[in-house]
C-alpha cells in the first residue's frame, strides 16, 4: 500500500493526526453522548467546534524544530487529547456528565469515575478510539510514513495557530447566536460541549476552577465572623401567633416555571372579547385562608435564573452577580441548605423531581451539597417526542409520572417539583392540550404566554386533587413560587396593552413591578392566611418557611428575613443593586414612589438620605451573599450545630431501589404513603384532563373516546 507522498511532511502529518482527532470527536458527539441536537444550525456547530481547539494544540508541535521532538510532541498532544476524550465517554456512561478539573483533582472520585467506570462499561468498539495508535506505529516502523528533516517555518506555524484562533471565534460567534450568553450563564456542561468541544469546555472549567480557588484560599474564619454578626443585626423574630403552625408537615415546593404576578386573576380576552381566565386554580389557592399568599414578592434572579431562584428559595443567599452560582461553585462550595437542616432537626427525607436532563444547572452535583437525598430527573420518566420539548417533560405527564416516586418517601419530606412547559417559546402545545386562545399582540412570544400558564394551572389542579385522593394532602404544606420573569423586559412595551397602558405610559417604574412573582404558602387545615401586602423577594422565602415549621433560626446564616415577622424590614434587593421598598423604587438610576408609581426627579434632602440608606442596606446583602458564596465560607460555620454534610453518601441512580431499602430498613414503622396503603399503589388515582374537558367544549367523540 503506497500512502500519499504528503503524509511524509511535517504538516502531512499534522493533517492527518487532525483528521482522525476530529473523526473521534464526531463518533463520541454522535453515538457516545446526548447532546440534544434540535437544529441544522447546532448540527453545523457540532461539526466543526472540534477543529480550532485541535489545530491550536497540535500547533505548539510546529514550532519545534528538530524533527523527531517535533513528531513525539505532536503525538503526545494527540495521545493526551485522546485520552481526555476517552476518559470523559466513560465517565458519561456512568454518571451522564462531563469530568471537570474539580472531578479530577479528587483522586478518589477520578479513581471510581474513571478507572473502575471505564474497565466495567467498555464497550468493544472502543477499541476504534486507540486502533490508530496502533496503525500508526506500524506504520512507521515499516517506513510507510517517514519523518520530514525539514522544519516548518515560523511563519507557517504562527498562520496555523493563527487559523485556529480565528475559527475559534468563529465557532463562538455561532454558539453566541444560537445560545447567547452561553459563557456567562454556562446553563449546562451538555452545552458548554455540544457548542464549543471537549477541549475548550475542560479549559474553560480550568480558568473558572482556578479563579474560584484562588478567592476561596484567600478567605478565613474571621470573614465568617462579619458575616454572623450582619445576619444577627438582621434577624426578624418570627411572628408568635404563627410560629410552629406547620410542625412536622410534610413540604411540597411547586416551581411555577416563568410565572408572574399579573396573571394572578388575569382574564385573556379573545378576538371576539370573550373573557378567558388564565389560571383559575391557582387563583383559588391565592384567595383561599388557608394560604398565605403575597402580592409583593419578586424574583431576584440574574443570569443563573431558574438556578438564582433555587439557591434563594432553598439556601436565603443570592445567586452570582455574573454566571450561576450552581454550576460555578454548587458542587464546590458548603451550604446550610433546607433540606439538609430539616434532615437533621426533624429527620425529613428529601427529593427533588425533574423531567429534563439532571446535569442542566449542575443539578446532579449540588444537589448533593446542598443535601437531597433523591434526585429523579429525566431518566426516571418515560419522555418521549410527544409529552416533552427542548427544556423537558410536559408538566401534566411530569407530575402524574412522579407519584409512583413521591408516594414511597418516607414522611416528613420535603419535595421540589420543577415544572418547565411554561418556558419560552410559549408554543408547546397542540391537538388535545390546544384550545386556550392566543392573546391579540405583535409577539407571538406574548400571544402563546397566556396559553402556556393556562396549562400549568390546569396540571397543578391535577396534581393538588392526586395529593388530596392519595392522603398527603392533609399533611403537607405546599408551596408555590415564581421563579423569575416570563416576558422579558425587552417586550414589556409589546405586553403593556393588556395590562391597561400604552407603549408611552410604560415606564421604569413598571418594569420593577414586572418582576413581581407569586409566592403562596398553603397550609390546609389552618384560616389565618389571607393575601399579604408585605414587601420581599425569594431571599426571603427559606426563613419564612421554617418559622412556620417551627425550625428556630437563630443560628443560621440567612441573608433574608421571615415575611411574616412584624420586624420584616421590605426592602427587596435586586442583583444589579436596584431595588423596592414600601416607599420607594429605585430602577436603572430613576427614583420612584412606591404607592403611586410617579417619579422623583428631585428627591427631597430627606428623600435622599432615606434612599441613600436604603441603597446601603441593599449593597451591604448582595456583598454579604457574594462574601459567602465567593469564600465558601460556611466550611468555617459551627454555630448552627448543623454535623458537616458528607456528600458521597448521596447516589442519584436507580433511587427505586434506594426508596425500598429506606421502606424495608424502617420496617412496621414505614412512614410512606405506599407502606401506610399496604403497598397498594395510589399513582392510579392520578387523572389528568384534557383542556377541552377542563372548559367543557369537548365534543361527544372525544368524550367517548376517553372512555
Amino acid at each position: 500500500m503506497k500512502l500519499p507522498k504528503f503524509l511524509n511532511t511535517r504538516l502531512g502529518f499534522f493533517s492527518l493526526l487532525a483528521i482522525l482527532f476530529w473523526v473521534k470527536n464526531i463518533c463520541a458527539y454522535l453515538f457516545e453522548f446526548n447532546l440534544g441536537i434540535e437544529s441544522v444550525r447546532q448540527y453545523f456547530i457540532l461539526f466543526i467546534n472540534p477543529i480550532a481547539t485541535t489545530l491550536f494544540l497540535l500547533s505548539i508541535a510546529l514550532y519545534v524544530k528538530r524533527p523527531k521532538v517535533s513528531y513525539i510532541t505532536m503525538m503526545v498532544i494527540y495521545f493526551l487529547m485522546t485520552l481526555l476524550l476517552f476518559a470523559n465517554i466513560s465517565y458519561y456512561r456512568e454518571f451522564t456528565d462531563f469530568i471537570t478539573i474539580n472531578t479530577i483533582l479528587g483522586a478518589g472520585k477520578v479513581a471510581s469515575g474513571l478507572g473502575e467506570s471505564a474497565l466495567r462499561l467498555f464497550r468493544i468498539h472502543d477499541v476504534l478510539y486507540w486502533l490508530d495508535f496502533v496503525v500508526l506505529i506500524v506504520l512507521f516502523a515499516r517506513k510507510k510514513i517517514t519523518m520530514d528533516e525539514r522544519p516548518v517555518r515560523a511563519r507557517m506555524a504562527l498562520a496555523m495557530s493563527t487559523l485556529s484562533v480565528m475559527i475559534f471565534f468563529g465557532n463562538l460567534f455561532l454558539a453566541e447566536v444560537d445560545r447567547p450568553e452561553l459563557l456567562t450563564r454556562t446553563f449546562s456542561r451538555d452545552y458548554l460541549v455540544k457548542y464549543l468541544g471537549i477541549n475548550a469546555f475542560t479549559a474553560y472549567d480550568g480558568v473558572q476552577t482556578y479563579q474560584a480557588s484562588q478567592v476561596r484560599a484567600e478567605a478565613s474564619p474571621n470573614d465568617m465572623d462579619e458575616v454572623a454578626n450582619y445576619v444577627s443585626d438582621h434577624y426578624a423574630a418570627p411572628n408568635d401567633d404563627l410560629y410552629g403552625i406547620a410542625k412536622g408537615k410534610n413540604v411540597i415546593y411547586i416551581h411555577l416555571e416563568s410565572t408572574q404576578q399579573f396573571l394572578i386573576d388575569y382574564k385573556l380576552k379573545d378576538e371576539n372579547g370573550v373573557e378567558h381566565e388564565v389560571m383559575p386554580f391557582i387563583n383559588s389557592l391565592y384567595h383561599d385562608n388557608q394560604t398565605f399568599s403575597f402580592d409583593n414578592f419578586y424574583h431576584q434572579v440574574k443570569g443563573g435564573k431558574t438556578s438564582d431562584a433555587e439557591t434563594l428559595m432553598d439556601n436565603s443567599l443570592f445567586g452570582l452577580n455574573q454566571g450561576a452560582l450552581m454550576t460555578q461553585l454548587g458542587g464546590k462550595n458548603t451550604f446550610e441548605s433546607a433540606p439538609n437542616i430539616l434532615e437533621q432537626v426533624d429527620g425529613y427525607t428529601s427529593a427533588v423531581f425533574h423531567g429534563n436532563d439532571g446535569t442542566f444547572w449542575n443539578r446532579n452535583e449540588t444537589y448533593k451539597h446542598w443535601g437531597y437525598d433523591y434526585f429523579f430527573s429525566k431518566e426516571y420518566y418515560d419522555v418521549n417526542e410527544d409529552n416533552s420539548f427542548q427544556y423537558g417533560l410536559h408538566d401534566k405527564p411530569f407530575f402524574e409520572q412522579s407519584a409512583k416516586y413521591l408516594e414511597q418517601l418516607q414522611q416528613p419530606f420535603y419535595a421540589k417539583f420543577i415544572a418547565v412547559s411554561n418556558h419560552f417559546p410559549y408554543s408547546q402545545f397542540t391537538g388535545d392540550e390546544a384550545g386556550f386562545p392566543l392573546a391579540q399582540t405583535d409577539d407571538e412570544t406574548i400571544n402563546g404566554y397566556f396559553a402556556t400558564a393556562n396549562y400549568l394551572d390546569s396540571a397543578v389542579e391535577e396534581f393538588f386533587n392526586y395529593l388530596k385522593a392519595s392522603g398527603l394532602y392533609e399533611n403537607s404544606v405546599i408551596v408555590l413560587y415564581g421563579d423569575h420573569y416570563g416576558i422579558s423586559e425587552s417586550r414589556n412595551t409589546s405586553l403593556a396593552p393588556l395590562l391597561g397602558k400604552t407603549e408611552d405610559t410604560w415606564t421604569s417604574y413598571d418594569d420593577a413591578q414586572m418582576q413581581k412573582v407569586p409566592y403562596m404558602i398553603h397550609v390546609p387545615g389552618q384560616t389565618k392566611g389571607g393575601i399579604n401586602h408585605t414587601y420581599g423577594g425569594q431571599v426571603d422565602a427559606l426563613p419564612t418557611l421554617l418559622h412556620l415549621l417551627g425550625v428556630d433560626t437563630t443560628n443560621y446564616i440567612q441573608l433574608g428575613q421571615d415575611l411574616l415577622s412584624p420586624e420584616h424590614d421590605q426592602v427587596v434587593a435586586f442583583r444589579n443593586g436596584d431595588f423596592v421598598s414600601n416607599k420607594y423604587v429605585y430602577h436603572k438610576g430613576s427614583l420612584y414612589d412606591t404607592a403611586t408609581g410617579t417619579a422623583i426627579a428631585e428627591p427631597t434632602a430627606e428623600q435622599q438620605q432615606e434612599v441613600d440608606s436604603l441603597k446601603d442596606q441593599v449593597s451591604q446583602q448582595l456583598a454579604t451573599s457574594d462574601q459567602i458564596n465567593s469564600g465558601d465560607l460556611f466550611r468555617f460555620y459551627t454555630k448552627s450545630g448543623l454535623k458537616e454534610l458528607d456528600t458521597t453518601q448521596f447516589n442519584y441512580k436507580d433511587a427505586e431501589t434506594q426508596l425500598k431499602e429506606a421502606a424495608e430498613k424502617a420496617g412496621a414503622d414505614s412512614t410512606s404513603v405506599l407502606s401506610q396503603n399496604n403497598g397498594v399503589s395510589t399513582a392510579d388515582l392520578y387523572k389528568t384532563q384534557t383542556y377541552q374537558e377542563i372548559h367543557g367544549t369537548a365534543t361527544a367523540d372525544s368524550e367517548a373516546a376517553e372512555k
